[in-house]
């Protein structure tokens, strides 16, 4: 195992950047390149963000969390909560949603659609089931879901590239129902992807599978990352390490922190906590850039990514995943 204290700090410090930085959104001309590769990582496109359109509205109607107009929110618990029975409805409902709306996405994903007309469809659905879309105003985020293709991590923008064939993508969702968040995300492919891009899939789904077996009552929050970091040595991949699992509930982040490398990070699971698991696999380095929109986080070696993420439930016996 690996020392943790000085990847910790940099996780927490990346998380804080995330939250607390961001600067307006450029639509210069110059963002509008992608290149094609072929290398020992596989045959698909490099991504950089292209240009992005106006945010969408939402009815008045939809109750809708603190940072919907402010931008800003409230912050989460720092010791994980432990939820009653009533939060715990209130959770598997969301989750519940979030879970049916990411379900719907495989059928609109093909050569040609952009990522802006699925966030178009998804925020539709979402505020159709009475919803407010997470991600929507958060911290300044412009769009209703995030969509990261190929070499970008996380956090990216939905925008006006047409997905190509061949692309791997991780679409998160997240909803705020009844004052409750539901987070999950999952991968797709973009017509025929190659078998390199197949295998992080595969594995990386493998990893969120293996941690999640592992959650009951009293069981160390960090070989939720020893088991995740171990499959992916395993298989020759690696770990993104600042990327982090989030306790969750009418706050969209808060304790535990949950990492997704080996360590030694202090914290046990208990009955009543919901988390999220979220791990990202890389074909190659484990360091990203963040883009000048304050959120598009890419590989420094354009190497892909792959992501799957469900929000857990510890209960009295075992675990409940809330996004199946």
């Amino acid at each position: 195992m690996r020392s943790t204290r000085n990847i910790i700090q940099a996780a927490r410090s990346f998380k804080t950047c995330f939250v607390d930085f961001f600067k307006s959104l450029s639509k210069t001309d110059d963002l509008l390149s992608h290149r094609f590769t072929h290398n020992s990582f596989g045959k698909y496109d490099i991504v950089k963000p292209w240009s992005v359109s106006e945010k969408a509205d939402v009815p008045v109607y939809i109750p809708q969390p603190s940072y919907s107009q402010t931008s800003v929110p409230k912050d989460g618990p720092e010791i994980p909560e432990i939820k009653d029975a009533y939060q715990i409805e209130c959770m598997r409902d969301s989750c519940k949603l979030a879970s049916y709306i990411l379900h719907q996405v495989n059928p609109l994903i093909k050569p040609g659609i952009t990522t802006d007309s699925l966030d178009k469809q998804v925020h539709d659905m979402i505020i159709g089931n009475g919803a407010y879309p997470s991600p929507l105003n958060y911290r300044g985020f412009p769009k209703s879901i995030c969509t990261s293709v190929n070499n970008v991590a996380c956090h990216g923008i939905p925008d006006n590239r047409p997905l190509q064939d061949g692309d791997i993508l991780n679409v998160d969702i997240t909803v705020y129902l009844n004052g409750y968040h539901g987070d999950c995300s999952a991968m797709f492919q973009v017509g025929e992807v190659d078998s390199e891009g197949k295998r992080l899939i595969a594995i990386t789904k493998l990893c969120l599978k293996e941690a999640v077996r592992i959650c009951k009552p009293n069981e160390h929050l960090y070989n939720i990352g020893n088991v995740i970091e171990e499959i992916a040595d395993k298989h020759n991949l690696n770990v993104i390490p600042v990327c982090l699992g989030h306790g969750i509930g009418t706050y969209f982040h808060g304790a535990p922190d949950i990492f997704h490398f080996a360590n030694d990070y202090s914290g046990r699971m208990q009955s009543g906590m919901t988390f999220t698991i979220e791990p990202i696999l890389s074909q190659g380095s484990t360091q990203l850039e963040i883009l000048e929109d304050g959120w598009t986080a890419c590989t420094v070696d354009n190497s892909r990514t792959a992501q799957f993420e469900h929000t857990i439930l510890i209960t009295d016996d075992g675990h409940e995943v809330l996004t199946l």
